[in-house]
């Protein structure tokens, strides 16, 4: 008798190890790995052009890892109901496994599935998978969800402890039939023209990238991560991100990795490095908690009121912010970075961010957008709470009338400029005391540097400080508003 056959429809979540929906195929019998590329599917946030780049290569990555197991990834192109169901009446597969996602639309779409596949009599079951706490695991004592994360965090740290990741599998029982697969280059997924050099020497997609980054993470900048994870002119962060988007690495996994270290005698500064890095990682868990109760934050903010708010029509402002063109060095080597490498470091993003939505008081939508479009780790909950929060129009937010002074940020956290000098070369030769403001320079340190500012490098786009009261002006009028309501 022929083993019973389940399919792993593999979505974000293109890894072996600790995979909960090929660990119940693979206790079954015989395993058929799934991938389907559906972007017509995808909603009203389709994958960005660097995260379609990062899609590819993991594919393909998932693809050799599987075929190391003495099985095949099947990859499709289509509706996912239809594809899957014509792929069990193949297989005589009885049974299809999932692990669930949290956006609203991929809910959507997994509803319809397991409505779908069960109506043609075959058993689907999703498994959680892609965080450590289920959204409706986390409630407030009166039953409803989070706004504020630091009684989100505590009450995660009071549930169990998330359960220890299961081992990647040696072998997979394969089907007694292939069906036919496309190849990755068939889903179309890399540009036209070829712009992502930069990212493909930055970065390494796949299952065994993600486990060598966290590996090198735990064993040197985890000790002083508490401190350094603010410096971009350090390699103080794990870079992980990515990795959790897709799904290349379980956050059990990194949890369990992480608690281990935290538990270890003789590193007291590994520990304290790693229970702040255990603390970001409940933020991520706070994102995806907040865009499932919460599904309208990706576009519209969750303070209503800020919907009043009068944002600015710049698209000279905006087209200079996406470029690093703003005359401000440490907007724009955050920017510069962000479309060389598919990344930014997370307290440059604030700053960005923050330049965006309140020197130039546009819309923080359109830096999602952007940021959506460019970011490897383009994820949809990160994403939502990261712009909303520098808004001031998200849960726990921070005021809007914290206005980051780009200048300032840059000496704190940039002190001898190595970060802008990297990704904004024509300043370089500036002396560190004018690097995060050059048009304070003296023209004779200017000129030995080589800068023409208007010509080699924009004067600032903005006056910051004029900037930071239409800013408030601008907060002031929708409280007025709100009051006279």
């Amino acid at each position: 008798m022929a083993p019973s056959v389940s399919i792993v429809w593999f979505q974000k979540d293109l890894r072996l190890d600790d995979n909960r929906a090929l660990y119940a195929a693979s206790q079954r019998g015989a395993v058929l790995p799934v991938f389907v590329w559906s972007p017509e599917t995808e909603g009203e946030w389709p994958s960005g052009a660097a995260s379609r780049w990062w899609l590819h290569h993991s594919v393909i990555e998932l693809s050799k890892n599987l075929v190391a197991c003495g099985s095949r990834l099947v990859i499709a192109r289509g509706e996912p109901s239809t594809t899957l169901i014509d792929l069990a009446k193949e297989t005589h597969a009885t049974a299809v496994f999932w692990n669930q996602r949290y956006e609203p639309d991929c809910r959507d779409l997994q509803n319809r599935v397991a409505n779908d596949v069960r109506a043609a009599g075959i058993q689907a079951e999703g498994f959680h998978g892609s965080v450590l706490f289920g959204p409706d695991e986390v409630r407030t004592g009166q039953g409803g969800p989070f706004k504020v994360f630091t009684p989100f965090w505590k009450a995660c740290l009071s549930l169990p402890s998330p359960l220890g990741p299961l081992p990647p599998p040696r072998t997979l029982a394969p089907p007694s039939v292939w069906p036919h697969s496309i190849e990755p280059r068939e889903l179309r997924l890399l540009p036209q023209k070829d712009w992502a050099g930069g990212i493909e020497e930055t970065w390494r997609p796949g299952e065994n990238g993600a486990l060598e980054t966290l590996e090198k993470f735990l064993s040197g900048p985890v000790s002083t991560y508490a401190v350094d994870r603010n410096r971009p002119d350090m390699s103080g962060t794990s870079r992980l991100s990515p990795y959790l988007h897709f799904g290349e690495i379980s956050p059990r996994r990194v949890w369990h990795e992480a608690t281990r270290l935290v538990r270890r005698d003789g590193r007291k500064d590994a520990s304290t490095g790693a229970e702040s890095f255990l603390r970001e990682l409940g933020w991520r868990e706070f994102a995806h908690h907040l865009l499932c109760h919460f599904p309208h934050t990706a576009r519209e903010p969750l303070r209503p009121e800020f919907s009043l708010l009068q944002w600015r029509d710049d698209p000279a402002g905006l087209d200079a912010w996406r470029k690093g063109r703003t005359g401000y060095p440490m907007v724009d080597a955050g920017m510069r970075e962000l479309w060389a490498t598919g990344w930014m470091h997370n307290r440059v993003r604030m700053i960005a961010a923050s330049f965006l939505v309140k020197d130039l008081l546009v819309h923080w939508m359109e830096g999602a957008r952007w940021f959506w479009d460019t970011l490897v780790d383009a994820d949809l909950a990160n994403n939502t709470l990261g712009w909303q929060w520098t808004a001031g129009c998200g849960a726990d937010a921070a005021p809007f009338f914290r206005i980051f002074n780009p200048t300032i940020q840059g000496k704190k956290f940039d002190p001898d400029g190595k970060y802008v000098r990297r990704w904004v070369p024509e300043i370089r030769e500036l002396p560190t005391r004018w690097i995060h403001k050059p048009w304070e320079a003296p023209a004779d340190e200017l000129e030995k540097a080589g800068v023409r500012l208007g010509k080699t490098y924009p004067l600032p786009i903005v006056d910051h400080f004029a900037a930071r009261d239409r800013a408030l002006d601008a907060l002031a009028a929708i409280q007025k508003k709100g009051a006279t309501r």
